[in-house]
């Protein structure tokens, strides 16, 4: 089965919340993507290429990055996306990486990673 770049990154977040969230996650958590909205369908998309740029201009570099550094840069984009799709967003959905919970950290650097290796193994669709 091929997905797009939204649906990688969706899945990945996903399956990073069903990891790392204590206790049951929040149904809107882990909406599939068939029931996403649609700006998040967007944003996740522009996330995603935004990760596959990064690492095509690292040529091989963001390997080096800290688990750290790769969920930063997952928050950080998401944090535009959400800037762009509500303009004056709930603080909570634009907070720094430092007030994220942990399992939120943990998952964004999940998503990193599994759009790296979909890059590295699988190639992924534009």
């Amino acid at each position: 089965m091929t997905i797009d770049q939204g649906q990688l990154f969706r899945n990945a977040w996903i399956d990073g919340v069903k990891r790392h969230y204590p206790g049951v996650p929040k149904p809107g958590y882990i909406t599939p993507w068939e029931e996403t909205a649609d700006w998040e369908r967007k944003a996740a998309a522009a996330v995603c290429g935004q990760v596959l740029a990064f690492i095509d201009a690292s040529e091989g570099a963001v390997a080096k990055l800290s688990r750290e550094q790769r969920g930063r840069f997952i928050a950080l984009c998401w944090t535009a996306q959400v800037y762009r799709a509500f303009g004056d967003p709930k603080p909570s959905y634009v907070a720094d990486w430092n007030d994220l919970p942990a399992w939120q950290r943990e998952a964004d650097a999940d998503i990193f990673d599994a759009i790296e290796q979909a890059a590295t193994t699988d190639g992924v669709p534009g």
